[in-house]
């Protein structure tokens, strides 16, 4: 997926217009008709109706969530990987005190900056969006949505 201007910490944060302005709120528009018609008509259809449609957005919530989970395990897991390549001892052996917040926020860190953001990430105990402030020059990740 490629954009047409810089990513930085100031625009990173993106919206999945299919999930953010199509389906979350068709879901959510169904829902709130249902109950307004069991309000309306309160019969055992309606019930179901307003059952069936709290349960679609339920599941539209959770597998956006669950989206969100893979995508973070495989950050994760690549910038461990990158770190091991990256860093010397003894921060190399510290890489399992970074949260799975700071790993995530340390993706948009080039590789220059890496070794010093890591060691002042254990020592201060940063959190994600202190992370994200100190990297000098951004290195984007156009793929997270």
């Amino acid at each position: 997926m490629s954009e047409k201007r810089p990513q930085t910490f100031a625009n990173h944060a993106r919206l999945d217009p299919w999930f953010h302005f199509m389906v979350a709120p068709i879901f959510l528009l169904c829902f709130i008709f249902a109950v307004w018609l069991l309000v309306q008509h309160p019969d055992s259809f309606h019930v179901w109706l307003a059952l069936l449609s709290f349960g679609l957005l339920l599941l539209t919530g959770i597998a956006r969530l669950y989206s969100l989970k893979v995508q973070d395990r495989v950050i994760r897991l690549e910038e461990r990987l990158r770190l091991t390549a990256l860093l010397q001892e003894p921060l190399r052996s510290r890489i399992h005190e970074l949260t799975e917040r700071q790993l995530i926020a340390l993706r948009f860190a080039p590789d220059a900056e890496i070794p010093a953001l890591v060691e002042k990430t254990l020592r201060d105990h940063l959190k994600p969006a202190d992370i994200k402030k100190s990297i000098e020059v951004w290195r984007p990740d156009y793929w997270r949505v």
